[in-house]
């Protein structure tokens, strides 16, 4: 029964690839995109529900984002950091590790904010290895896939990949890793593939990765923005 469950998880892991229908291919972007926007539709209703009964409980804040919901769209994610070859190595090792704690967890917890009010509840928000601290650095790691796609597409063709994921590691990560790992990082950046690698790699043109970059931008900034309020709402700073 063990190894099915252990077969299971890695099977929601090789599943985030090229999947092909009778319609068209899908590439890992735009299954990423799909997955999240799926994911951002879940929250629209629980942020208007919030927004017009401030002073309330409503139902779909006692709910939540539900736990299983978020891993699996959360588990496509890794494709995109293999992509970007050894440099982003440490970020994707430490990013499959974290999702699969959850992915683990939501076996036993319905939502996000059950793992989180527990953890409050025994003091281990910050404790490595606790769900609550695994959840922040899942939530930094969708962050900076973001920020590189931003960095992306905000400057020209001469503007290397190199630079986009440097300014978007130094805003995002370099803050809360030791100087060892952001050395390391740094140093990895001038293996990172080209331009024209990259969408190679991704099984994009031009035009195909744009829209769903933007897209991917557009439907993780609600989701990213929904976990940093769990921790706010329960006094969690988060500089950490």
């Amino acid at each position: 029964m063990e190894e099915e469950e252990e077969d299971e998880e890695e099977d929601m892991f090789e599943d985030a690839v090229c999947t092909k229908t009778s319609a068209r291919v899908s590439t890992p972007l735009s299954v990423i995109t799909e997955a999240f926007e799926d994911l951002a539709d879940l929250l629209k209703p629980r942020w208007k529900d919030r927004s017009e009964e401030e002073e309330e409980v409503g139902e779909g804040e006692e709910e939540g984002l539900r736990l299983d919901a978020f891993c699996s769209a959360c588990t496509h994610v890794s494709v995109l950091f293999g992509c970007l070859g050894f440099a982003f190595k440490f970020a994707e090792m430490e990013y499959v590790s974290k999702v699969k704690d959850l992915v683990e967890a939501s076996k036993t917890f319905d939502t996000l904010q059950n793992i989180l009010d527990l953890d409050v509840e025994k003091e281990t928000v910050k404790t490595p290895g606790s769900h609550s601290r695994n959840l922040r650095r899942v939530r930094q790691g969708l962050d900076l896939i973001r920020a590189i796609f931003e960095q992306f597409l905000i400057t020209d063709h001469e503007y290397s990949l190199k630079d986009a994921a440097t300014t978007a590691y130094t805003e995002v990560c370099a803050p809360f890793h030791t100087w060892a790992v952001r050395t390391a990082v740094y140093a990895g950046m001038y293996t990172l593939p080209s331009r024209e690698q990259l969408l190679l790699r991704l099984n994009e043109t031009d035009q195909s990765v744009e829209k769903n970059m933007r897209r991917y931008m557009e439907a993780s900034r609600p989701i990213i923005e929904y976990i940093d309020k769990l921790y706010i709402e329960r006094n969690i700073k988060l500089d950490w």
